[in-house]
């Protein structure tokens, strides 16, 4: 998918249809360096699983609000007219992520009184052990996911010593541009439609959505359904994820595509509105 329509259609919503990606900045140690055994730590330098989680749900959210502006910044961009090459396209959404992500990071690190170093080696101490700390792995792919958005990187599961690898994929059957137009109103509608159905669901607990707390448990909510519903909704079309994404990528020139991605997101934030979700 195009980074314009990567941050269109995979976070569109919003909260972002990507359930999500753990990426450091650049100043990252090397990741080929020796851990440290989280059974070996001092106890005043013992980070437990929660926290991991926390700091890593936290980056999420507010990377997504980040991805929410970049998103709406293309959108105005595509309505004018205007085309940024792909390359370019994606070389300025990841600067603008990376920059905002290391400000961000920081600020967290800080608040937990926690290193880069020490938070990335307690991470892979606990993603050796996936299967004891559940909750870390769905958060710590969730970022990754959103990274592998921005980046066009393959990272989602990577570990330790693993070079973030190219997916291997047969041939795609490109969509022309009407049938791409078509899977996305399917697809948007699925995302707006999975929204709803969460929303409905707190409503009806006397959850006030106006409140953070609830506005970020639906964010991670609808984080985690989003990319199944999208799946599910082209399947039904007989297209598969690759195939809307790689059609997409292939039509992301042809100005009626672009302006019927940009209605589609109107359409989305409208529905939105409506529901009571709050604004990013």
């Amino acid at each position: 998918m195009s980074s314009s329509s990567t941050v269109l259609v995979g976070s569109a919503l919003v909260l972002a249809a990507a359930a999500a990606a753990y990426q450091f900045s650049s100043s990252s140690a090397s990741k080929d360096a020796e851990i440290t055994d989280i059974d070996e730590m001092n106890e005043d330098e013992f980070i437990t699983a929660d926290e991991v989680v926390k700091i890593f749900d936290r980056l999420f959210l507010e990377m997504q609000a980040v991805l929410a502006q970049l998103s709406q910044q293309v959108q105005q961009i595509q309505m004018s007219g205007q085309q940024i090459p792909e390359k370019q396209l994606r070389m300025l959404l990841r600067g603008e992520f990376e920059r905002a992500l290391g400000i961000k990071q920081k600020v967290i690190l800080d608040e937990y009184d926690m290193d880069e170093e020490c938070l990335e080696e307690a991470t892979w101490e606990f993603l050796e052990k996936e299967e004891e700390y559940p909750k870390v792995k769905k958060a710590v792919e969730r970022f990754q996911k959103l990274w592998e958005n921005v980046s066009g990187e393959s990272v989602v599961g990577r570990r330790p010593g693993q070079e973030g690898e190219t997916k291997e994929t047969e041939p795609t059957e490109l969509l022309d541009a009407q049938k791409t137009v078509e899977a996305a109103e399917v697809y948007f509608d699925a995302l707006t439609n999975a929204m709803g159905e969460l929303v409905q669901g707190m409503k009806s607990q006397g959850k006030n959505l106006r409140e953070p707390a609830t506005a970020q448990e639906l964010q991670m909510q609808f984080a985690s359904v989003a990319n199944e519903k999208g799946e599910e909704a082209l399947k039904s079309m007989g297209i598969t994820q690759t195939q809307f994404q790689k059609s997409i990528e292939a039509n992301a020139s042809n100005p009626v595509v672009g302006r019927s991605l940009a209605a589609l997101q109107m359409k989305q934030q409208q529905a939105l509105m409506s529901m009571g979700v709050p604004a990013a």
